[in-house]
């Protein structure tokens, strides 16, 4: 994705890198949203040819993207984005556990089932996405729910299974740890954490709630394989615009309202059989369309984001050095997203922010210390793995995608290098 324009007799070239961020939409999803819009602009609850049109689109998009994650289509939820699959599955939680405990302890009021030591519990890792750390908070502010903040390992930047399984009590009800994570590329051990929570959830006694489990795969789609009975989650927060859709959501519920609890966060129609009402955005949904190419073309993707990710390493490496380049996503035993090269040049006066802001040709490679809301401050994520205060400063995330070509990273490090020599000259 290279986009060239003459102007005032120089020619400007943009590259994009921070596909960890969001994705253009693919030209072929932009024709199925295109087609949508002329065809299937009525009603998907109406009898007339648009209204069926919508309602077709609606499920060949529901079973597209349940396939794409090993599921069935009646698994699949449409949301407004990750941010409301990811509320709706905390809500989810408490609900159940409230009317688990009703049930279990009979006639208690409300106000002992929320007094001291019967409050759900909820376990999340410490470097979440703002939507599932930001919502544990407020449950946490508003005393509706404790909430453990489980740390990643300072030796393998992930989190841990054992101290996952430390971290539960009696009244844990949901566990929610994300599939990759989106600074670091690190992938997390879901599947061996879901395996001892099951196990913890046949021991426990029968007054005791199940423990939900729940992973933010909105990274991980579309770069690695995410297959949710593989894994053993009960939900998969799905993001479209992580993989060259449009930006919509979806959440993955292992046989929703039977096997799996949902609690509704809104009421209104009967849409999504009401788990979430309101009617489907069908120019949204069918843009899941996406979800076809990620499961016919995962293999070919992969082979190329890794391919790109390496040459862009050793392209590093070979232009600065050993010394001042440091990894933050390498660590030993841990597997990364393949796209994904989170990195430090070291040097005074080199962080993030300030090398991006010299760039000529870089449109984006929006580094842990670059985002606008965090100032200068480092990533908290970089320093909770353990990298130090002084090279996490300096720390870019640079995220390759599907047409990046080791053309482009030859500039990309090329502008890099101008950038740093610029800076080192004027410290």
């Amino acid at each position: 994705f290279i986009k060239c324009s003459v102007q005032n007799s120089f020619v400007c070239c943009r590259i994009y890198m921070d596909y960890n961020a969001t994705t253009p939409v693919d030209p072929e999803v932009v024709r199925v949203i295109t087609d949508a819009l002329t065809d299937a602009w009525g009603n998907p609850s109406s009898n007339y040819l648009p209204g069926l049109k919508a309602r077709d689109i609606i499920y060949y998009s529901r079973d597209t993207i349940a396939r794409m994650v090993g599921g069935k289509a009646a698994d699949i939820i449409f949301t407004s984005g990750g941010t409301e699959a990811n509320n709706l599955v905390f809500h989810t939680a408490v609900e159940h556990f409230r009317k688990s405990k009703t049930s279990a302890q009979g006639d208690m009021n409300s106000e002992q089932l929320n007094g001291s030591g019967s409050l759900p519990h909820i376990i999340i890792s410490s470097v979440e996405h703002d939507s599932i750390k930001l919502t544990a908070k407020h449950l946490l502010k508003e005393g509706k729910a404790d909430v453990t903040f489980v740390p990643v390992s300072k030796v393998t930047g992930r989190v841990e299974v054992e101290d996952v399984i430390a971290a539960i009590r009696p009244t844990t009800c949901l566990v929610s740890i994300m599939l990759a994570n989106n600074e670091t590329g690190i992938i997390m051990p879901i599947k061996d954490i879901c395996h001892r929570v099951r196990e913890v959830n046949k021991q426990r006694a029968a007054s005791a709630p199940r423990i939900l489990l729940h992973t933010d795969a909105a990274q991980a789609i579309g770069k690695i394989r995410v297959d949710a009975h593989e894994l053993g989650v009960d939900y998969i927060t799905i993001v479209g615009h992580k993989f060259y859709g449009p930006r919509i959501g979806a959440l993955f519920v292992n046989d929703p309202g039977t096997t799996t609890p949902v609690y509704p966060l809104f009421f209104g129609g009967g849409q999504e059989r009401n788990f979430r009402p309101g009617y489907d955005m069908v120019y949204c949904v069918v843009g899941f369309y996406a979800a076809e190419l990620v499961s016919l073309n995962l293999a070919e993707y992969e082979a190329h984001f890794l391919d790109i990710r390496c040459y862009l390493e050793q392209k590093l490496l070979a232009v600065f050095g050993r010394d001042k380049i440091n990894f933050n996503s390498h660590f030993p035993g841990s597997d990364i997203l393949p796209n994904t090269c989170n990195v430090s040049i070291l040097g005074r006066g080199l962080q993030g922010r300030r090398v991006l802001s010299t760039c000529r040709r870089l449109l984006a490679s929006v580094g842990a210390a670059c985002h606008s809301d965090r100032g200068d401050q480092p990533s908290h994520i970089l320093l909770s793995c353990g990298i130090p205060y002084h090279v996490a400063a300096n720390a870019l995330r640079i995220s390759v995608g599907r047409c990046t070509s080791r053309e482009d990273v030859d500039i990309v490090v090329e502008d890099l290098r101008d950038s740093v020599e610029q800076l080192e000259r004027m410290n």
